[in-house]
């Protein structure tokens, strides 16, 4: 895994050409565009990075964009790996342990979500303010190498309460209140039954998913301060009585796209900045 990593973070050090990204950023499904408002971009193809995968999921371009907005250096991430493709996760987590070695010091994780809390409708965006691991497995499972963080890392605060502020602030200046959520992550790839979602909210989530918690305990691992933005796509199974498709999942979240593109260009000029 060590030597992966180095192959890996070595590579992305020299297509950086000296900039130095100090905000990760990982793009959920139909979230993508967000990396075309960078400016003095950097594009690699997630098949020339050694030890990458194309994604095969359709909404995830699989590209690694460096670029800035307003002067804040980005690294973003155009899509990623899940689990259910086949991948271990020691891959799935590959993305945001090479941010922590090319010296980036706060990833905002993003995702398209099943609401499962009734005050959230299809369109709406929430930050993430705590998760709860439902995949049985963990991407720290096995030998814990000390360059890489402690054997048991705190997820007391998993997702930091001053880079949700700063969201929360961002969504303000935009004239809408971004709200908090419990992100359940599953390992899919089918969607949960209408009984796992009563399970779900009896337990005290409020949307769903099949991402973004790996790359949360990995990140955490490496010292990393994590936020998170949810795009509700669809009332989670019994919600409501329409079927799930993954193309309603991407059409809600571009008609989103504009909404959470503002957000996000806001937020990381206040957390670059502060």
């Amino acid at each position: 895994m060590l030597e992966k990593l180095a192959q890996t973070s070595d590579f992305i050090k020299e297509k950086l050409e000296g900039r130095k990204p100090s905000i990760g950023i990982i793009l959920g499904s139909g979230l993508g565009v967000f990396a075309d408002e960078l400016n003095n971009k950097i594009e690699i193809p997630y098949d020339e990075i050694p030890n990458f995968h194309k994604p095969t999921v359709v909404g995830h371009k699989g590209r690694l964009v460096i670029g800035d907005i307003d002067g804040v250096e980005l690294a973003v991430f155009q899509g990623r790996f899940h689990r259910y493709e086949g991948h271990p996760f020691e891959d799935v987590v590959l993305p945001v342990r090479v941010l922590s070695q090319i010296g980036v010091e706060t990833v905002v994780l993003t995702n398209a979500s099943g609401g499962i809390n009734s005050q959230y409708k299809p369109g709406d965006l929430v930050y993430i303010s705590d998760h709860i691991n439902l995949t049985g497995d963990n991407p720290l499972i096995g030998p814990n190498p000390e360059e890489l963080g402690v054997r048991f890392p705190d997820l007391s605060e998993a997702y930091d309460q001053g880079l949700s502020k700063h969201l929360i602030e961002s969504a303000k200046e935009l004239d809408f209140d971004l709200h908090p959520g419990v992100y359940a992550g599953v390992l899919g790839p089918s969607y949960e039954t209408p009984a796992e979602i009563r399970m779900l909210k009896i337990i005290g989530a409020d949307m769903v998913g099949m991402s973004t918690v790996p790359e949360s305990i990995a990140a955490n691992h490496a010292g990393l301060k994590v936020c998170g933005i949810s795009c509700i796509t669809n009332y989670a199974a019994g919600i409501s009585q329409e079927k799930l498709s993954h193309d309603d999942v991407k059409h809600v979240a571009n008609m989103a796209m504009e909404k959470f593109t503002k957000l996000l260009k806001l937020a990381v000029v206040k957390i670059g900045k502060k």
